[in-house]
């Protein structure tokens, strides 16, 4: 408990993603701190599931939920939403969009990442990416939008256009995403239009590296292309983009290819607000904190997630995957409370230096290829087919947040295995005052 006669130290979190989250709820109720957690969003998403929602088998719900109800029994957390413009480390105060100044003692940035083109940024402007719910439902939008005018055209080449989605990106996004697309159009939907051909739709993958999912195993990449090319995918290995425009893609072959769908899920860019912070960073835009996830000359301000580029005390690579996030989370409040405790001791004036390393414990690598397949790698461990899907299965439900979350996703999955036929198929189309469509 804290001495009354200490004031709470403040911390503040920047972003609820899956490092945010957890470092909150390691804190929740030490009143030796007062948290704030902001977020440019009101809700906690479970990103390993947006493909789901961008290909109709979930809905956007299912795999979100309201993060002041997830920290509601933590009295000493403040949740608020607003969007993080300015971090001044010197000043120790952030900035937020509605003109919120946010003092801190200690500074959490956890924001997360966008799309990535390589520097390209006009590419975004004809592409659709899949970072967030809205990212989701624009490229679930634009599918099922495309087919509702496939089936309306008269014009071949028009209709050729409209039923081709390419997918830049042989990463698990990129290949989760194309799998499910395929189920989607090629079994789902194929008795639902009559007069196009759901059989007829191509799905392409797009990837500039000899092999996709070149992080596996080089078995479990020819499985998941092999698997995929079942499906219906074309697999375009050392393909490589170098413009991206409206309904059209082209190669460094000199070819090109119309698709009215173009997914870009070919990379990531670190949260912007990594260039407040006074340090160097990588090409795209993440941080190389030190070992205890505080950046090089502010002891009080940490970053994790997606935001850094590192190895940890053993010099194990950091993948920025959800299980690394919650990790790094939990290590932040983990050192916060024991340099705390420091200070009550001998110590005190080596509370810094006394800091717990950073390690990174490997929970493995998946990826689900369609309906009933994936790959699985766990260090030297690997497996494929069925048992992987079924494992992906379980520890995706396991590691949903709250119980309504977790039932709805297996009832969800349940159904759409057993009958065939996602519900989540509703085109709402953005207000009229929203930005155009992009893609």
């Amino acid at each position: 408990m804290a001495n009354a006669a200490t004031a709470p130290r403040k911390v503040l979190i920047i972003g609820g993603g899956f490092a945010g989250l957890e470092c909150a709820r390691k804190l929740a109720n030490d009143d030796r701190f007062e948290v704030t957690l902001l977020d440019r969003t009101n809700h906690h998403l479970f990103q390993p599931l947006l493909y789901q929602v961008a290909t109709a088998s979930l809905a956007a719900p299912d795999i979100a939920r309201s993060i002041r109800q997830i920290l509601c029994d933590a009295a000493n957390v403040t949740v608020l939403m607003d969007e993080v413009t300015a971090i001044s480390p010197t000043e120790k105060t952030v900035t937020g969009r509605t003109g919120g100044k946010y003092a801190f003692d200690y500074l959490v940035l956890a924001a997360g990442a966008k799309t990535g083109f390589f520097g390209n940024d006009q590419w975004e402007e004809n592409s659709l990416g899949l970072k967030s719910l809205a990212d989701a439902q624009d490229i679930r939008r634009k599918i099922l939008s495309n087919l509702e005018r496939a089936e309306l055209t008269t014009d071949e080449a028009e209709r050729g256009r409209l039923m081709t989605i390419a997918i830049v990106g042989g990463g698990p996004t990129g290949v989760e995403l194309a799998g499910a697309c395929a189920d989607l159009i090629h079994r789902s939907l194929k008795s639902n239009f009559r007069r196009i051909d759901t059989a007829k739709l191509r799905v392409i993958l797009i990837e500039n590296s000899p092999e996709i999912l070149e992080h596996y195993a080089p078995h479990q990449s020819a499985y998941a292309k092999e698997r995929l090319q079942k499906l219906g995918v074309e697999v375009r290995n050392q393909t490589r983009v170098t413009d991206v425009r409206k309904g059209e893609l082209l190669f460094l072959d000199g070819s090109s290819l119309k698709a009215e769908a173009i997914v870009w899920a070919a990379g990531i860019a670190a949260n912007p607000l990594t260039k407040d912070l006074g340090v160097e960073t990588d090409r795209a835009g993440r941080v190389t904190p030190n070992a205890d996830l505080s950046i090089p000359g502010h002891p009080d301000i940490f970053v994790a997630g997606d935001l850094t580029n590192m190895k940890d005390r053993e010099g194990k690579f950091v993948p920025g995957v959800a299980p690394a996030a919650t990790q790094m989370g939990a290590h932040i409040a983990k050192l916060l409370k024991e340099e705390l405790r420091l200070e009550t001791t001998r110590f005190a004036d080596r509370k810094h230096d006394l800091r717990p390393l950073f390690k990174y414990t490997d929970k493995g690598m998946m990826a689900i290829i369609g309906k009933s397949a994936a790959v699985m790698k766990v260090g030297d461990f690997t497996m494929n087919g069925f048992p992987a899907w079924i494992a992906w299965l379980l520890i995706h439900i396991l590691f949903l947040i709250g119980f309504r979350n977790k039932l709805s996703v297996l009832i969800g999955w349940a159904y759409a295995y057993i009958v065939n036929n996602p519900e989540a198929r509703i085109i709402v189309h953005p207000p009229a005052s929203a930005a155009p469509q992009k893609g």
